[in-house]
């Protein structure tokens, strides 16, 4: 069993470096990319403050299908190009949403979930799915989180 040690106090710049550094721990000698998704999840759930969702849509037969993740039931399927999800997809670009209620086309999966922050998973120039975060607080992500999981997102696909 892998053990966290991140405080979650600390600058985010130094949070996310050791997000990144507990992921290369927790998924080293795993190869099965569900596993590592599913653990990838639950670390960035339990270490990040101000979630109620945290985990992975995958990219099948052309649409996002719900993956690992933590949290209430969520969407099981989401159209490229709708809701913030879709639209990270389609454009193969992070999308930092301060309050969704105004994002046009937000999916409400969780009625608690005020902001949202949504990575492309990229391996090759070809999507494979995106990394999706919820929190019931506005203006919860800014840039630092947008870099800080994006690096995250970068060694979990270099790691597998």
């Amino acid at each position: 069993m892998h053990e966290s040690h991140i405080d979650p106090t600390q600058p985010k710049s130094v949070l996310y470096r050791q997000l990144v550094e507990e992921l290369r721990a927790l998924i080293e000698n795993e190869t099965d990319w569900i596993a590592n998704l599913a653990n990838s999840a639950a670390l960035l759930y339990h270490s990040l403050p101000d979630l109620n969702w945290a985990g992975f849509y995958l990219l099948k037969d052309g649409e996002l299908v719900v993956g690992p993740f933590q949290g209430k039931p969520a969407c099981v399927r989401i159209a490229l190009g709708r809701g913030v999800c879709g639209t990270a997809a389609a454009q193969k670009k992070t999308q930092v949403v301060r309050d969704v209620h105004e994002f046009a086309g937000h999916i409400a999966c969780d009625s608690a979930s005020n902001s949202e922050i949504v990575v492309p998973m990229v391996r090759d120039g070809e999507l494979i799915g995106v990394l999706d975060l919820d929190s019931p607080k506005l203006a919860r992500f800014d840039e630092e989180d947008r870099n800080g999981l994006e690096g995250f997102v970068a060694a979990l696909l270099a790691a597998t």
